[in-house]
């Protein structure tokens, strides 16, 4: 049995569910999700308890269990709490500003790089090394964290570059002399 897929999802206050044939609209203080789930699990309503079923036990049909029930929770929680993904810079002379909605970032380069702010995304910048990114979808809030990573990503030798808060970068001996 699959054991992601068998736990009930508790609905917090002000959420509200609508499901149109496989479309489910998740509404909430943060905003609206939808998104289109497998047809072949039963989404059951009872009062602020929401269960998935499943019509049998083969291996397609306990993936996708999972999946459903996991993909539907990240919907509750985005349009209650939200997410969250903060990323630090490292580097002498990279920095982030904010320019309207979108970011700035001077990584090394000849020119900065802009990245603009996607629908349903925030960004704000505490200081000029670091950058939080906040989001009611839990796909495009990584997405965007994972692309401005990817303009410099850390490097293992100075450890130089846009990194993770925590993430821990391993370093390289470099080159000896004779």
């Amino acid at each position: 049995m699959s054991r992601i897929g068998k736990k009930k999802v508790v609905l917090p206050a002000g959420v509200e569910v609508k499901a149109e044939g496989s479309n489910v609209i998740v509404k909430g203080p943060k905003g609206e999700l939808s998104r289109i789930l497998s047809s072949k699990i039963q989404m059951k309503q009872k009062g602020n308890e929401v269960t998935f079923t499943r019509p049998d036990d083969s291996k397609e049909m306990k993936t996708i269990h999972g999946t459903t029930r996991a993909n539907f929770n990240n919907m509750v929680v985005g349009v209650s709490a939200g997410f969250k993904k903060e990323l630090e810079l490292h580097g002498v002379g990279y920095r982030v500003q904010l320019k309207g909605k979108n970011l700035e970032l001077s990584l090394g380069k000849s020119h900065p790089d802009v990245v603009e702010a996607p629908a349903g995304i925030t960004f704000t910048v505490p200081s000029a090394m670091s950058i939080i990114i906040e989001g009611s979808n839990k796909e495009v809030v990584g997405q965007t964290a994972a692309y401005i990573r990817s303009l410099r990503p850390p490097e293992p030798y100075k450890g130089k570059g846009v990194r993770y808060v925590g993430e821990y970068v391993k370093r390289k001996e470099g080159k000896t002399g004779k």
